[in-house]
């Protein structure tokens, strides 16, 4: 009986050692780990769904705030035939000054190179105002050009007046914030059709002591482009009575080869300075008594007349257009262009300054 009391006891011990291992080995494990959850497809997708749109509104707010102006978004036009200001959008402004000033036909790249340039010359006249009621003007003479989008479109041929107006607006926008400075300073971008070859220094032009970084600069390849020669002829007659509305008592002797001579060419081989009989007159001044297109000009008589043989278009100082235009199709970008024209200068944001 004691043998059988003993064994039992053995019995249950080994059962309860069997439980405990079987628990350890098997159960607990069971239970300490953490079952996953069956997979929901349609779940998955859902939120891959979610996360793909987070994403996509995270694109399209980074479009639509490329580049936020600080300053200068908005700009006072005045209308100088109506004598209306006008406030509108920066690069709104120069979608119409770009399309007033370049021809849409022009390189991609030399429009964006106006479009930088447009853009610093208006950022240099609101910081340098002359107008007492508004930022700039639409005069040329003044400031620079501005044409409306309904009469520019008028001028361009039917079928291409879309394509050309967001060309203009592509290149605007490709270029958005950005200005040339010098010194961390706005630029007088100072730009004009054709050099004749090669631009020419401010102080010739308008006197006073110039920027440095408008310097003489060569242009190649403007010779095939309409704005590169002219000619213009005048009568004795015609030449006395244009040169008396500036100067009364002019006498020239036409008999006399010195009467009519040029005396002094600047470095950029314009006149600076033609006589005229009894009077010395510069050559700028003489391109605008007589209408001329550029100050780049050679005199020679024939006969009865007299005959100006002239090169370029425009005052050329800072960017030539056609130039531009030529670099553009060798391959130059609007940067290289820019800093071809304008020396010792940086291309910045408008929030930089």
């Amino acid at each position: 009986m004691a043998i059988l009391l003993k064994g039992g006891r053995i019995v249950k011990k080994f059962l309860l050692y069997f439980l405990a291992f079987v628990f350890i080995c098997f159960l607990l494990p069971a239970l300490l780990t953490k079952r996953e959850e069956p997979v929901n497809s349609e779940k998955i997708e859902e939120n891959n769904e979610m996360q793909n749109n987070e994403v996509s509104t995270t694109e399209n707010i980074a479009d639509e705030s490329a580049y936020q102006y600080k300053n200068y978004g908005t700009i006072q036009l005045l209308h100088k035939k109506t004598g209306e200001v006008e406030k509108v959008e920066l690069d709104q402004y120069l979608c119409h000054v770009v399309s007033a000033e370049m021809p849409a036909d022009y390189e991609q790249e030399a429009l964006k190179a106006q479009a930088v340039v447009a853009r610093t010359y208006t950022i240099y006249k609101v910081r340098n105002k002359k107008h007492d009621n508004a930022d700039i003007c639409d005069d040329s003479t003044c400031c620079q050009a501005w044409i409306s989008k309904e009469d520019r479109l008028a001028r361009w041929e039917e079928g291409k007046r879309d394509a050309n107006w967001q060309k203009i607006e592509q290149c605007i926008k490709e270029t958005k914030g950005k200005i040339i400075t010098y010194d961390n300073e706005p630029i007088n971008a100072f730009f004009h059709a054709n050099s004749g070859g090669t631009t020419e220094l401010p102080v010739n032009v308008w006197g006073g002591s110039g920027f440095p970084y408008l310097q003489v600069v060569q242009t190649a390849g403007e010779e095939g482009y309409t704005q590169y020669a002219s000619e213009a002829e005048f009568s004795k007659e015609e030449l006395i009575e244009k040169l008396k509305t500036k100067y009364e008592d002019i006498q020239i002797d036409f008999e006399n080869k010195e009467d009519i001579k040029i005396l002094e060419y600047t470095d950029s081989n314009r006149v600076k300075t033609v006589k005229f009989g009894n009077h010395e007159i510069s050559g700028v001044e003489t391109r605008t008594i007589f209408g001329l297109k550029s100050a780049n000009f050679e005199i020679t008589k024939q006969s009865d007349k007299i005959k100006f043989t002239v090169k370029g278009f425009g005052h050329g100082v800072g960017m030539s257009q056609t130039g531009s235009n030529t670099m553009a199709k060798q391959g130059s970008n609007y940067e290289e262009i820019i800093k071809h024209f304008y020396t010792g200068i940086e291309i910045k944001e408008i929030n930089s300054l």
